[in-house]
């Protein structure tokens, strides 16, 4: 564990896939073709207090939805790569215009298409309930399966790393 926390210690950025990450998975379609998703209160409030901490936080997803769209623009995300079917490429465009390097970017994954940049970056996350192979890449796991509180296990791993989240969990006291 001290490794994680050594590599947390690191991150500038977190970047998080959103179906099986931000959502359990889950597609609803309506039959005008309107798709909803569920999104976790807590993952929203923990992506803010990193955001706070002074952590910069990414979105990557191969779907493109309105949803998304109006839940990152709720949580002031503005880092959001829609319908990126290359997740490295919109990985590399990201981290140019922060100027970051590898080593400083966390990644949330949970199937095999969020492999391509698990590997580059200094700290890959797999949810709880990731594909095996995801899991097989990661450097850690999440307690929590997606859309159910692991984007919140990421935010608090990577503050009490960065020795933040007191001070942000202060704020409510």
């Amino acid at each position: 564990m001290q490794d994680i926390l050594e590599k947390a210690r690191q991150i500038k950025l977190v970047i998080f896939d959103v179906d099986g990450v931000l959502t359990d998975g889950s597609l609803f379609l309506g039959d005008d073709g309107q798709e909803y998703k569920a999104f976790y209160s807590k993952d929203g409030l923990g992506m803010k207090l990193l955001m706070a901490s002074g952590v910069e936080v990414g979105i990557i997803t191969a779907r493109s939805s309105e949803v998304v769209k109006h839940r990152m623009h709720s949580l002031n995300i503005k880092h959001v790569y829609q319908g990126s079917l290359d997740k490295a490429k919109a990985f590399e465009d990201l981290i140019g215009k922060l100027g970051l390097n590898h080593e400083q970017v966390a990644y949330v994954g949970d199937d095999v298409i969020d492999l391509p940049v698990m590997t580059q970056v200094g700290l890959a996350i797999a949810v709880q309930d990731a594909h095996p192979v995801a899991k097989q890449h990661a450097h850690w796991l999440t307690p929590h399966d997606g859309g159910r509180g692991a984007a919140r296990d990421v935010c608090e791993l990577i503050m009490e790393a960065q020795g933040t989240l007191q001070g942000q969990l202060d704020k409510f006291l």
